[in-house]
């Protein structure tokens, strides 16, 4: 491309008067064939528009550009071309700048040139991850028509300042990134000869428009006409840096303020940053900055607090063994929760009767013993609180030595510091407790599984009594086979699922989700099931999603499946306008038995407890993450014997998970490692 543009110069300084002969009439070039500097435009005499500042990194200064005035950070072409109203047929954009990491899916504008009456970009460019677009108007083609020219493996975001080079001429376009070989390409549409510019603008780092805005550094915009300025940038040993026009308070060694007159611009340098531990914040360290290098987070000292500016969301990365919980007996549940001011405690239900269940403490990092709770088969507890009250339910599955069968309900003395026997219900194999408050009322949900072989039986949901202090018969509710109940709420409705796992002759049953309407839990959907033993609730942005962990398939009048275990559990989705869930996706498991939703930084994930794969207990769990339109995608094999219940936790050392075995005396913790 060089040749021709040579040949081009040559003839245009061969031509008397600076212009030469076309179709029978004198064109006049617009701009001198001078370097325009369009960052100079938007700040002339050194004054900043609103949504600009200057930082310096590394040595060099550069604007940063804010979303909130996409017009104030504009002006008009003609400024620039000043002879006449069109863009150079032939020219260079030369840019410094220096990228912030840009998520996937999204573009940056690094420049626009746009018409007042057009929504349309004349000329433009902006930046995705790993790839650049010069986008440009052909007139000439018949009702307009835009081009993108893409530079694909252009990767900017790396933290430097880089200096680009773009050459266009007719079809050919040339990138040069800090003078390393170009790239070229050849589009079937040229540049225009004839680009129109009467009455556009040019728009520093967005495309009049807030979404889009370039969210890095810009130190250097220059466009030069009818020139490759390749060999004029690519001649300094700094070619990384190298300039043709850089605004002056941009420039090395800034303005000195006419006499006592301060600063007409913000620019940072000399900033102290400390690294390490926490330190103080004083007025001493006020306008300091320090770096948490564990959380990867920037604070600054406001005089007294250390005020967040920039903290990098985690992701996880792996998960690791942290503690190996010996527990009572085998364990069917786990529950999870923090007293205030006193600690974070795990509750276990266990299976063998003596010594009962268990509860652990959060101590100096692991769960130690706490209390042993004499209990009966215990299934799950259920951690809640009425007022000021502290409560937790245990669902017994068995009858007591005297042959009574009964769930308990304890109540946490603060006097002995433990939990205490508070009120007996009569249960029939109870295997889960929900706890909820509707309008301003407390309940509590018990699943009864069945009574002797009997499985078709009713569930309870019990109403506090604030008189009495005690919790009384409000509704009951047919269930077949029941092991879980989740509530929850979307919008001002309240809503109860029943995962039902077993009708006396089949596990393909029907499970129900009910609504509260009028005082009482009404039938709102019913979703076909196979030995549902979990419904897991949870959001992903505005999306509602509810999933079902089926733990097998069976039916006494149909052939034996080749295996009963390996069966899909699914996710659904609340669809608004038909007022239902609809099925999302549909996850190979084996035998599940629960589901736990959990986030990391910006990542969402599942994980499922897988217990029995036909063959043996020794089964791997999954976590499955979030991919958007790809739906969960496994991305964590967790081994684990038995699963049966999972339960995530934080606290101020990092985030953990934890699982139950139903077929070993051992449960364990595992922390999430994240980056």
């Amino acid at each position: 491309m060089s040749a021709p543009l040579l040949l081009w110069v040559i003839l245009l300084r061969w031509a008397s008067g600076g212009g030469f002969i076309r179709g029978g009439r004198t064109w006049q070039h617009c701009t001198d064939l001078r370097p325009l500097d369009i960052l100079s435009e938007v700040v002339p005499a050194g004054a900043l528009a609103r949504g600009m500042r200057v930082f310096q990194v590394q040595g060099l200064r550069g604007f940063q550009l804010a979303a909130s005035r996409p017009r104030a950070l504009g002006f008009p072409a003609s400024r620039l071309f000043i002879h006449c109203d069109r863009f150079p047929e032939e020219f260079s954009i030369i840019v410094t700048l220096r990228v912030l990491g840009v998520p996937a899916k999204r573009n940056e504008y690094i420049f626009t040139l746009m018409a007042e009456e057009s929504p349309g970009v004349l000329v433009g460019l902006r930046y995705a991850p790993d790839k650049l677009h010069f986008l440009f108007w052909s007139q000439e083609r018949a009702g307009g028509w835009q081009t993108r020219v893409t530079f694909p493996n252009v990767s900017l975001s790396d933290g430097q300042w880089h200096t680009l080079v773009l050459a266009v001429s007719g079809q050919s376009f040339s990138l040069t990134v800090d003078c390393s070989i170009p790239k070229d390409v050849v589009v079937e549409t040229p540049f225009p000869a004839s680009l129109s510019v009467r009455r556009a603008s040019f728009y520093l780092g967005n495309r009049r428009r807030r979404k889009g805005v370039f969210t890095g550094l810009l130190r250097q915009l220059v466009l030069l006409p009818g020139a490759d300025a390749t060999p004029r940038i690519c001649t300094t040993m700094n070619f990384k840096v190298a300039t043709l026009s850089v605004p002056t308070v941009l420039q090395d060694v800034p303005m000195k303020p006419a006499s006592n007159e301060v600063l007409k611009y913000p620019y940072e340098t000399d900033t102290k940053v400390t690294l390490g531990s926490r330190p103080r914040c004083t007025k001493q360290e006020k306008t300091q900055f320090w770096f948490n290098t564990s959380r990867r987070g920037l604070y600054l000292c406001n005089g007294s607090t250390w005020v967040s500016m920039l903290e990098v969301k985690h992701r996880l990365d792996y998960v690791e063994e942290y503690q190996n919980l010996v527990t009572n007996s085998e364990t069917m549940g786990i529950e999870v929760f923090t007293i205030p001011k006193v600690g974070l405690f795990a509750a276990t239900a266990n299976r063998v009767t003596p010594p009962g269940s268990a509860i652990y403490k959060w101590t100096d990092g692991k769960f130690v013993p706490y209390q042993n709770i004499r209990t009966y088969q215990a299934q799950s507890w259920k951690y809640f609180t009425i007022g000021k009250k502290i409560f937790l339910a245990v669902a017994n599955f068995e009858q007591n030595e005297r042959g009574q069968e009964f769930s308990v309900i304890y109540k946490w003395s603060r006097r002995k510091a433990k939990f205490i026997t508070y009120q007996r219900i009569t249960t029939h194999s109870a295997r889960d407790w929900e706890a909820f408050v509707i309008e301003g009322e407390a309940f509590l949900a018990v699943v009864n599984h069945r009574e002797g072989n009997n499985h078709n039986i009713d569930s309870v949901i019990y109403r506090w009594n604030p008189r009495t202090g005690l919790f009384e018969t409000n509704q009951t509710i047919p269930t077949s086979g029941a092991y879980d109940w989740e509530f929850f709420t979307i919008g001002p409705y309240s809503f109860l699922a029943v995962a039902n796992t077993f009708n006396g002759t089949s596990t393909k049953i029907y499970s129900h989700i009910y609504i509260w309407l009028s005082g009482s839990f009404q039938l709102f959907q019913s979703i076909l099931t196979f030995g549902a033993a979990d419904w897991e609730v949870f959001h992903i942005g505005d999306r509602v999603f509810l999933a079902v962990a089926n733990s097998h398939s069976y039916d006494s009048g149909m052939p034996a499946p080749s295996n009963f275990y390996a069966i899909n559990s699914s996710i659904y989705e609340l669809n608004i306008t038909a007022q239902m869930f609809v099925k999302f996706q549909d996850l190979l498991t084996y035998s599940a038995l629960d589901w736990e939703f959990f986030s990391v930084g910006d990542d969402s994930f599942l994980v499922v407890a897988n217990s029995f794969d036909g063959f043996t207990f020794s089964v791997n769990s999954i976590i499955y993450r979030w991919q958007g339109y790809e739906g969960f995608v496994a991305a964590h094999h967790l081994p684990t014997v038995g699963c049966r219940d999972w339960e995530v936790f934080h606290t101020a050392e990092g985030s953990y998970l934890l699982y139950s075995s139903a077929k070993e005396p051992l449960s364990k913790v595992l922390k999430l490692k994240t980056t």
